[in-house]
């Protein structure tokens, strides 16, 4: 502001200074006065736009300077985000495998309580007789024995249920095998030893499967109603249904065998057990010739 200030000055000092020497008459020493005067403040007046040339060029380079920590600074806030992001995606990860790790330790903590529930069930309590050994004798189903008495189907011996799985395993094999009647109970014996275990709805399933293999139906039926009373959102519900219709169906209870059918079709439609049941539905409903 001074400097302007001071250069309009100037520019107004040396306009009055023509402005007076074009009115005066000029005298040859007057004229070499004026002379130098005008020559002076026109010196001055360079000094003075050099300087303010000077003070501009120094408010340009300020300016780059700060320009250039601008950049700088909005360069590292930039990299400073990124790098948290990519620590908190990092976070992120190791979140989600520590929740999966902690799943997993839970079911295995499920599976090992079930296993120690058995095995405190199988120890016998203070001050109870033991078993007695089985006898290694080979009796033949239907044969007398020693006292005279008649032997009937072999039936297993009670054994440590161990695992879920593996006697899970067992009693499929019994089934499979077409071993029924054993099938039955070992499934029976899965289900009072783990009733909260992931397979328990196959387990039921297959008792009633084992039994309408067996042609014992009405109690396949009870097994079957089992399955769906009990496990009303597992996945052998159709299968209950649908096989409970056959079962219904062979024991000549064909209305009730048509409910069950009904019932696949209606909650299950996209099942498989669904076209099979409309089938069995289209036989019932044809007229009889």
């Amino acid at each position: 502001m001074t400097i302007r200030v001071t250069t309009t000055r100037a520019a107004l000092a040396l306009a009055l200074a023509l402005v007076y020497a074009a009115l005066t008459p000029a005298t040859p020493a007057a004229a070499d006065r004026e002379h130098q005067q005008i020559m002076a403040d026109l010196r001055i007046l360079q000094e003075q736009t050099l300087q303010l040339q000077a003070l501009m060029n120094g408010l340009g380079e300020a300016l780059k300077a700060v320009n250039s920590r601008l950049d700088d600074q909005t360069s590292l806030e930039r990299k400073a985000f990124a790098d948290g992001k990519v620590q908190m995606d990092a976070v992120s990860g190791d979140l989600r495998v520590v929740r999966e790790k902690i799943d997993e330790t839970n079911v295995r903590l499920g599976s090992i309580s079930q296993e120690l529930e058995s095995l405190r069930q199988a120890i016998p309590e203070p001050g109870a007789v033991p078993a007695a050994p089985p006898t290694t004798d080979v009796t033949i189903p239907g044969a007398p024995t020693a006292t005279g008495q008649v032997t009937g189907s072999p039936q297993p011996a009670p054994v440590n249920p161990g695992s879920p799985q593996r006697a899970f395993q067992s009693s499929y094999s019994d089934y499979a095998s077409g071993n029924y009647s054993i099938a039955v109970l070992g499934f029976e014996t899965y289900l009072k030893n783990f009733p909260k275990s992931a397979e328990a709805h196959q387990a039921q399933l297959y008792i009633g499967e084992s039994l309408f293999l067996d042609k014992k139906d009405t109690d396949a039926v009870t097994a079957y109603d089992r399955v769906i009373a009990n496990y009303p959102r597992s996945a052998s519900v159709p299968q209950a249904y649908y096989k409970r219709g056959q079962a219904l169906e062979r024991l000549g209870e064909r209305d009730r065998a048509r409910e069950s059918y009904e019932t696949v079709m209606k909650e299950f439609p996209n099942s498989d057990q669904a076209n099979l049941a409309k089938q069995r539905l289209d036989n019932l409903n044809r007229p009889a010739k």
